[in-house]
């Protein structure tokens, strides 16, 4: 059963096959948890989140027509799912001034994190993205880590295609001065 596809297992849990639901879960539980506490910056909110969103999943699979990818369509239902917790309980998202950066800048950065150690280069990336604001991180880890393509990302998080280009080159923006100040104090630290 291992080999079997996201469809396979919709197929099979629409069938009344609730183990095939549990392999859905299993595939997609750190992806879901991980979106969850990006927007939610809390643990236990973000474990309730998740196991919301597969409730609601769960329910709503003969929705599913496979019109997109099944991720995607999970992947918005657990953003919706911790927007609405980050409304209930009226957490902001804050917001940062980004500098313009220049390409010299830009280039200064990037072959500094080129002399870093993997492990330590990625610490320092991970702790700048977590800096950023939740929606943010979202935007970063759907395109750079989960791979999404631009129109996937539109369907998770329900935004116009050149409003997700725009957040996403502004998210990039602050990111990358995120990590400038980062490299800057390495460099005075050496």
């Amino acid at each position: 059963m291992t080999n079997l596809t996201d469809h396979n297992y919709i197929e099979k849990t629409l069938q009344g096959d609730t183990l095939a639901f549990s392999n859905l879960v299993e595939k997609y539980q750190d992806m879901v948890f991980s979106i969850a506490f990006k927007l939610l910056r809390n643990r236990e909110e973000a474990e309730d989140a998740a196991q919301d969103a597969f409730v609601k999943c769960y329910h709503s699979l003969s929705k599913f027509k496979g019109d997109s990818k099944f991720s995607s369509w999970l992947y918005r239902i657990v953003y919706n799912t911790s927007l609405d917790r980050l409304k209930a309980n009226k957490k902001s998202l804050g917001d940062m001034v980004v500098d313009d950066i220049s390409e010299g800048e830009l280039e200064s950065v990037e072959t500094t994190l080129n002399y870093i150690e993997g492990k330590e280069r990625s610490a320092i990336i991970k702790a700048a993205i977590e800096k950023l604001p939740s929606e943010e991180q979202v935007l970063i880890l759907l395109y750079y880590f989960e791979e999404l393509s631009l129109r996937e990302i539109t369907e998770v998080v329900d935004i116009s295609l050149e409003n997700i280009k725009v957040r996403l080159f502004r998210s990039r923006k602050k990111l990358f001065k995120l990590l400038k100040n980062e490299v800057e104090f390495l460099k005075r630290s050496v």
